[in-house]
């Protein structure tokens, strides 16, 4: 799967349309958002993630989505579970993207 670039209309469709989703917020001058960037392309082609949508928007393109999550730095990241986000802040590893992405993973606790 590869990663999308959207903004904030289509963010707004796709936690509706995809169960599951991943949004990296990332800014032109944040040298962590450069670092991960492949990281995050990696992990998008993941068999263990193939029921994840992985997206990128540019935070200060997106003000709407910045502001919905709270953002506080970059490169920020947030989950969305059928349409209701589930977890954000600010994720400086890989190690720190995989463990949101597990988190996303759980089954929904009835």
């Amino acid at each position: 799967m590869t990663v999308a670039d959207i903004t904030d209309n289509q963010l707004r469709q796709l936690i509706f349309d995809k169960e599951r989703v991943i949004v990296k917020f990332t800014d032109a001058g944040c040298p962590v958002c450069k670092e991960l960037s492949p990281s995050f392309r990696r992990l998008s082609t993941e068999p263990q993630y193939q029921d994840v949508t992985f997206v990128r928007m540019s935070a200060a393109e997106n003000p709407v989505s910045s502001q919905e999550v709270k953002m506080t730095g970059t490169p920020f990241f947030a989950t969305y579970r059928k349409g209701t986000i589930q977890e954000c802040g600010v994720v400086a590893s890989e190690e720190g993207i995989r463990a949101m992405l597990q988190q996303l993973l759980q089954p929904v606790a009835q």
